[in-house]
């Protein structure tokens, strides 16, 4: 076997492994009524990742409501950096179970303090009238490198290169501008796709998914703007809060893009947008985030 092939088997079989713990960790421990506990993944970082925590409390919610109810909108901020050396409680409040829409609010929760909370909007499936904001005209996935692959080409080589570009995730993503390669803009779309067999059995996991996906990069995007000037290294970034409004019932083992945007950044802030869609161009789900964005003392 060449060495590109035995690297290609092993990416393959470290992202398996990294999808395989993903599923297993989305799945939650019934501790009492409205009371579930999250273990959390085994990467070696200094605090929990955020969608890690923001999927667990979607499966916290959808966990106690009907199978035909399906999210429609999320709404978190996020409190505390979480520790991964300790499980997550999560706790649940039945706010509402209407003819319509059910609500629930969760609160995920580490030594006795609140590290998220989190709004969960649900709905009755139903139709209606639909528009949507057409697809960006980017280049296919099959037309794009792996970043994992191109990362660990060119790491010797590019100082701009963020830590978390050489660890291998539980999706597999292709970027259509790298701006850790080209001049920063204020527009970074990134194919991606879930690389685990998903449970025929299991409807709500396919939003936890896309939950977790949605906080990938998310924050960082506010800072492309300033990377030439200030590398990541220099600035402290945290997430802050965090929105998603599910439009259609996602697919995560296929294909989506990614398509990530920032507005502006202001008062040590930064605002980030993006939206999901199919490789058929159909809008999916729709995301926004605020974080913490400030030059390292």
């Amino acid at each position: 076997m060449s060495e590109a092939s035995q690297s290609a088997t092993e990416t393959a079989e470290q992202r398996a492994a990294h999808a395989r713990e993903l599923l297993s960790v989305l799945t939650l421990e019934p501790v009492e009524r409205n009371l579930f506990l999250g273990r959390n993944e085994t990467r070696s970082m200094p605090r929990l990742f955020g969608g890690q925590v923001l999927a667990q409390a979607l499966r916290a919610a959808l966990d106690t409501v009907e199978a035909e109810r399906v999210p429609h909108s999320l709404h978190g901020y996020f409190l505390r950096p979480g520790n991964p050396a300790r499980p997550v409680l999560y706790e649940v409040d039945r706010i509402r179970d209407g003819g319509s829409f059910t609500t629930r609010r969760v609160v995920a929760i580490q030594e006795g303090e609140a590290i998220l909370n989190v709004d969960v909007s649900l709905q009755r499936e139903e139709g209606g009238m639909e528009h949507a904001m057409p697809m960006p005209n980017v280049p296919p996935p099959d037309e794009l490198e792996d970043d994992y692959v191109r990362a660990r080409r060119l790491a010797a080589d590019h100082p701009r290169l963020p830590p978390l570009a050489l660890i291998p995730r539980a999706f597999e993503m292709r970027s259509a501008i790298v701006p850790w390669v080209e001049t920063p803009r204020l527009f970074s779309p990134t194919w991606l796709r879930f690389v685990g067999a998903l449970p025929a059995d299991d409807p709500a996991l396919p939003y936890c998914l896309l939950a977790y996906a949605s906080d990938m990069g998310l924050m960082s995007t506010s800072s492309l703007p300033h990377v030439a000037e200030l590398p990541r290294t220099a600035l402290q970034m945290a997430s802050l809060d965090h929105a998603i409004w599910f439009h259609r019932r996602p697919s995560v083992a296929d294909w989506l893009l990614f398509a990530k945007r920032t507005t502006t950044a202001v008062g040590a802030r930064g605002l980030s947008h993006a939206e999901f869609y199919d490789r058929g161009g159909e809008l999916m789900a729709s995301v926004s985030q605020e974080g913490l964005l400030r030059p390292r003392r």
